[in-house]
C-alpha cells in the first residue's frame, strides 16, 4: 500500500501499549483507525488520547466472542464502507509453573491469544479480500524461545506463528498480506508492568507502529511474513 491515506485499520486491544503505538503511527499516515478493547470506558479514553476524532471509531469488543467481533467489523464498514488493515494485538499473559498454572488462566490465554486472533480473521477476512488488505498478528519471541513458567503463554504464541503463516499461504491467492511479528522487550503494561525510565532500554510501542507503516508501504510484490524484533541492547543488571 504505497498510499495509507484514507485507508482503513482496525487494531484489536488498541488502548495502551503496542496496539495503542501502532493506532498513533497510522493516524499520522492520514489512516482511519478503528481501535477495540474490553471497557467502553477503556475505548473512550484511548480514542480521547489518540485524537484525530473523525478519523478513530473506539468500538467495544472482546476477541474471545466470535460474534462480538463480527459485530466489530460491521461497525467498521458501516462507518467507513471498507477494512484494508487488520492487526490482532489483543493478548494476556499468565506465568507460573505447569503444576501451578491453573485450567482458568491457560484458557483465557488460550481463548483471547489464540482463538482471539482466528475470530478477528474470520470477521475481517471478507472485507480484506475485497480491498487486497494486509492481516497482522503480534505474536512474541515467546513464539519460538520457551522459558519456564511460560508454557501456557508460549503455547498460545507458538500457536499464533503457525495459524498466522498457515493463514498467510491461504490468503495469498487473494492479494492478501499476512504477517506475524514477533517482540521481545516492549515497554507496556503487559503482566502489570508500569512503564517508565526502567523500560528505556526497551522496544517502544511505537517502534512497533513504525514497523506496521514500514510494512504496509513494502512494494506489493514482497512479503516479510514473519518478523521477529529485539531490543538493540538488553538491559544490564
Amino acid at each position: 500500500m504505497e498510499h495509507l491515506q484514507n485507508k482503513v485499520a482496525y487494531i484489536t486491544g488498541g488502548t495502551k501499549g503496542i496496539g495503542f503505538g501502532i493506532a498513533l503511527k497510522l493516524l499520522e499516515q492520514g489512516m482511519r483507525v478503528a481501535i477495540s478493547g474490553r471497557t467502553q470506558e477503556g475505548v473512550s479514553e484511548a480514542a480521547k488520547q489518540l485524537g484525530h476524532a473523525d478519523s478513530v471509531l473506539p468500538i467495544v469488543s472482546q476477541v474471545s466472542d466470535p460474534d462480538q467481533e463480527k459485530n466489530a467489523v460491521q461497525q467498521i464498514l458501516d462507518r467507513w464502507g471498507s477494512l484494508d488493515v487488520v492487526v490482532a494485538n489483543a493478548g494476556v499473559g499468565h506465568f507460573a509453573a505447569i503444576d501451578e498454572l491453573s485450567v482458568e488462566s491457560w484458557k483465557e490465554m488460550m481463548d483471547v491469544n489464540l482463538s482471539g486472533v482466528f475470530y478477528t480473521l474470520k470477521a475481517a477476512v471478507e472485507a480484506l479480500k475485497a480491498s487486497r488488505g494486509y492481516y497482522f498478528t503480534i505474536a512474541s519471541l515467546a513464539g519460538t524461545n520457551f522459558f519456564a513458567k511460560g508454557s501456557g503463554y508460549n503455547a498460545s504464541k507458538f500457536g499464533v506463528v503457525g495459524f498466522t503463516q498457515a493463514a498467510m499461504l491461504d490468503l495469498r491467492p487473494y492479494d492478501i498480506k499476512v504477517t506475524t511479528i514477533m517482540p521481545g522487550s516492549v515497554a507496556t503494561y503487559f503482566n502489570d508492568n508500569q512503564p517508565g525510565t526502567k523500560d528505556a532500554w526497551k522496544i517502544q510501542p511505537e517502534d512497533l507502529g513504525e514497523l506496521v507503516v514500514d510494512l504496509l508501504k513494502m512494494p506489493a510484490r514482497t512479503l516479510p511474513s514473519k518478523v521477529e524484533v529485539r531490543p538493540t541492547r538488553p538491559d544490564k543488571k
